[in-house]
């Protein structure tokens, strides 16, 4: 295989996993948006997606499609509940108490989840077999195709949302003014809730396509919250075209760094792709050009 070839393999690979971490970042950014919070139980929710998959599926032995909407139905009662319990309820709404909050919502579900799924790593098969396709002379699994496909579905499912429903517009409203919003008769409360559910929903998606090609166990939530947050900060904090452009460059470039250097740099660069984004582009690759709190 040539080089070139195997790059193109590479950035194809990128993708795949790009595709997650952009719906990892959009969760972030739908609740950022609403809240100004950074909810660090995003992973879990990613982690929640692939367990709950993999409960319904293989356990209990459901078809495929209502197991699909079964799992994000159920994570997202998860994230309505972390906003209607803790969140809502808090004392003080300061930015940090409530970012705490979901750092011990995180550490709580990863604990629950032991309890219950135990330890030991756990897949599903692929959607539609394991044969490999070929596409310009590179190696495509078919599960790729299809989480490519779903996470452009959704991100297309998100635009005509937030651009042609009432709702939508009301959370975008929230988004730019939150005082606004208010005095404007929107009920912010509750589009803070729906934030929180969507973004569990999101974490469901991200989970169930991306656990045929890799593993998941109770642990994989954190690494795989911290790469959308970089993916989120990359591609502009707040921004859902950012989230997805940050998503799949970092999947690129981290599958690059993995296949051309060493893959045990790989987990190490979406750290670094963090740290260089904060100190020189601090508003991302999309992102307005300056933070601000809505």
């Amino acid at each position: 295989m040539t080089l070139s070839l195997q790059i193109f393999q590479f950035i194809l690979s990128g993708l795949t996993t790009g595709s997650t971490y952009a719906l990892i970042a959009i969760g972030f950014s739908l609740i950022h948006n609403a809240t100004g919070i950074v909810n660090f139980a995003q992973g879990e929710f990613v982690m929640l997606g692939g367990m709950f998959m993999i409960t319904f599926y293989t356990f209990l032995e459901l078809p495929m499609l209502p197991a699909f909407f079964l799992t994000i139905f159920s994570v997202a009662v998860v994230g309505l509940l972390l906003e209607q319990g803790p969140i809502r309820r808090a004392k003080s709404k300061e930015i940090l108490i409530l970012v705490m909050i979901t750092v011990g919502a995180s550490i709580s579900i990863k604990g629950l989840s032991m309890i219950l799924w135990g330890k030991n790593p756990m897949t599903l098969p692929s959607f539609s077999g394991e044969a490999p396709l070929v596409f310009l002379g590179a190696a495509v699994m078919p599960q790729s195709i299809w989480i490519f496909g779903i996470t452009v579905g959704v991100v297309a499912a998100l635009n005509y949302f937030f651009k042609g429903t009432m709702t939508g517009k009301a959370m975008r409203a929230v988004a730019a003014s939150r005082r606004s919003a208010v005095l404007t008769g929107i009920p912010v409360d509750r589009m803070i809730l729906l934030s929180f559910t969507l973004s569990g929903a999101l974490g469901a998606v991200a989970g169930i396509i991306l656990t045929p090609i890799t593993t998941t166990s109770y642990d994989v939530g954190v690494m795989l919250g911290l790469k959308g947050f970089s993916a989120a900060i990359l591609g502009g904090y707040g921004s859902m075209p950012g989230a997805v452009a940050g998503g799949l460059l970092l999947g690129v470039l981290e599958s690059l760094a993995a296949g051309l250097i060493s893959s045990e740099y790989k987990d190490a660069l979406a750290f670094l792709i963090l740290l260089t984004a904060l100190f020189f582009k601090p508003s991302g690759i999309l992102g307005s050009g300056r933070l601000r709190r809505v």
